[in-house]
């Protein structure tokens, strides 16, 4: 317990990731439980301790202007720029986790008829994402650019090597501060690969796309996990609430489409 209030005031770690700190000493004592019987009771006390209760906030994402001014703020004329360029764009548009993106090879890329990028990701499954053809054509130039350390990895840092963690943060750091000059939205948000996954979900969800497709995009083990992103779409709410009829408000009427006008005149 001690130890778990250090981590949330000195470290200045949030709930939830203290709660997540608690699960794996659970894990940990799960184990300990079978190897080391003769300490069951102390074991059974750190299993009880709770999990601590927290606000849950809506998913963070980016609007499309701020989406744009992030891919606009990469100065291209560089090798770096259109590295961090493509990075950005193709982060947004697959939606794929920050291990998946730095962890990518060039041979994963499939360009060409139903180009896509194939990832192992969590838990190990491999799955199959689609690149749009706007990407298709950045990924080809960025393709074409002279490799740098063995050559392999496809968004690599200075030394050819794979990005770290830090490294990514940076680079989304840097570039959000270039963009907020154009848009002051981006001054008050945290740009991170997370949040690009979350703005590629609720793109999906806006334009329609069934939940079920949402999760299979994004490797949900589970399809109550993409329902965080239902809760959070003010767009569709306000489409629901634009056919309702308001507390002493007048209720709307029903206005035929054209196809449907013209069907019944042919009639």
């Amino acid at each position: 317990m001690a130890f778990l209030d250090y981590l949330e005031k000195h470290q200045g770690i949030s709930t939830r990731s203290r709660n997540l700190r608690l699960n794996a000493l659970r894990s940990f004592f799960r184990f300990a439980s079978f190897e080391a019987p003769d300490h069951s009771t102390q074991i059974q006390r750190v299993l009880a301790i709770p999990s601590k209760r927290f606000t849950r906030t809506l998913v963070p994402f980016l609007t499309r202007s701020e989406v744009d001014a992030l891919l606009a703020a990469p100065d291209q004329s560089t090798w770096y720029g259109r590295r961090d360029h493509a990075f950005i764009l193709m982060a947004v548009q697959t939606g794929l986790r920050i291990s998946e993106m730095t962890g990518l090879k060039r041979q994963d890329i499939i360009l060409g008829v139903g180009s896509h990028v194939r990832v192992v990701g969590k838990g190990r499954k491999e799955r199959c994402t689609p690149i749009a053809r706007s990407t298709r054509a950045v990924l080809k130039a960025w393709l074409r650019e002279p490799q740098r350390g063995h050559g392999q990895v496809l968004f690599p840092n200075a030394q050819g090597e794979r990005l770290s963690v830090h490294g990514v943060q940076y680079l989304l750091n840097k570039h959000r501060a270039t963009a907020s000059t154009t848009c002051p939205s981006l001054q008050h948000k945290r740009v991170t690969v997370h949040r690009l996954t979350h703005t590629m979900a609720m793109d999906l969800l806006q334009a329609g796309v069934d939940r079920s497709v949402i999760a299979l995009w994004l490797g949900h083990e589970r399809l109550e996990t993409t329902q965080i992103y239902l809760e959070a779409t003010l767009a569709m709410k306000e489409k629901a609430l634009a056919r309702a009829s308001p507390p002493n408000g007048t209720p709307g009427r029903y206005k035929a489409g054209d196809r449907l006008l013209a069907f019944l005149n042919s009639l």
